[in-house]
This record gives structure tokens, sequence and C-alpha cells, in this order.
């Protein structure tokens, strides 16, 4: 049972046109945003911040922040979000070796270098304490520049917010995402658990 009962997605107009956006992303309106609108300013905010972040500005894909966002929320914990990434990383055309071997991104050929560099930054800001070190910033400007930069950090601390409203919200998790889940993420003992 979620902590928060998500409303209709009707319940207000400015979130239900933003909201659209996620037809896009995940083929659905994510129960957090549904949730969130219990405050519209929230949720409105939360959405228009949730495209700001996701656009491609440079040499970062769409395919590669939802893994970035996946190993963030791999390393909180939060199913409701490591479902979500995996199926929007799967939806922005990341390579099936490489969603399918999501766990193994360190040592695994489908992965550069590059890709490496930003889910180590992925990994190590998604931390508590937080692990960004000097190895982790030589390794991310062998290969990024600084606005890149600043999109990876926008797309871990959006899903610093996102692990911990779902967390706490305990919210459901939608059926499409759930089978991302498992088509992806099963092998490594993925589970709905409390959403």
């Amino acid at each position: 049972m979620p902590l928060v009962t998500p409303l209709d997605p009707d319940h207000d107009s400015e979130t239900r046109k933003l909201a659209e956006f996620f037809n896009e992303t995940l083929g659905f309106c994510p129960n957090s945003v549904l949730t969130m609108q219990h405050r519209p300013a929230i949720s409105q905010a939360f959405i228009n911040l949730n495209k700001a972040v996701m656009a491609n500005e440079g040499r970062v894909t769409s395919a590669l922040k939802r893994m970035i966002a996946w190993v963030s929320s791999n390393a909180t914990g939060c199913r409701y979000c490591q479902a979500h990434a995996i199926r929007a990383a799967e939806r922005y055309g990341a390579e099936q070796e490489q969603l399918d071997n999501i766990w193994e991104y360190r040592t695994h050929p489908a992965f550069s270098d590059a890709e490496r560099a930003a889910l180590d930054f992925s990994l190590a800001a998604s931390q508590v304490p937080n692990a960004v070190d000097d190895k982790i910033k030589s390794e991310l400007y062998k290969y990024w520049n600084e606005g890149e930069i600043v999109e990876m950090l926008g797309v871990i601390s959006l899903f610093g917010y996102l692990n911990r409203w779902n967390d706490s919200m305990a919210t459901t998790l939608e059926e499409p995402a759930i089978e991302s889940g498992n088509t992806y993420l099963g092998k490594h003992g993925f589970e709905v658990g409390k959403h």
C-alpha cells in the first residue's frame, strides 16, 4: 500500500498536460507524478525539471542518461526507479547487450570507457556519504566536458529525489515497468518489493 494515494490523471489540468512527456519516455504517466499532484506546484515543477535534465545538450545520449539513472537507483535500492530507468533506457535505444548486462557495466565489453566513467560517477555520487573523488573526476574529464558532467549530475540528482520519494511513498509500480524490470533485471534478483 502506498503511503499516499495517487490522484486521478485529470486531477490537475496543468500536470496532465505536462505529463504527456512521460507517454514518450515510459508509455504512461508514473504513479509518482500522480501522487505529487496532491500539491500541483510540486508535480508541475518536477515535470519541468525532469524535461530540462533529460534534454540532450551534448554527447550524453538519452539512453546513457537512463542508464545513469538506473545505476543511481540501484545504489540507493529503489526498485520503482530501477524499473522505470531500465524501461526508459530500452525505449531510448540502449543496446540490447547493455540492457542485458547493466549489472556488469564495469567489465562487460558492451560498455565503452566513457560510459564506464559516467556510470562510475553515478554510483559514487549516489552513495551516502558521497564517494566522488579525484579518481572519479580524472576519469570523467578524460571523456566528458563540464557541460556534459553537469547533465550527468542533473540526472543523478533528479533520481536522488525520485529514489527518496518513491521508496518513502512505496509508490505502486506500473505493470509495463514491472515487465521491463523482470526482463532486464530479474536475473539479478529484481523484485517489486513494497512497490
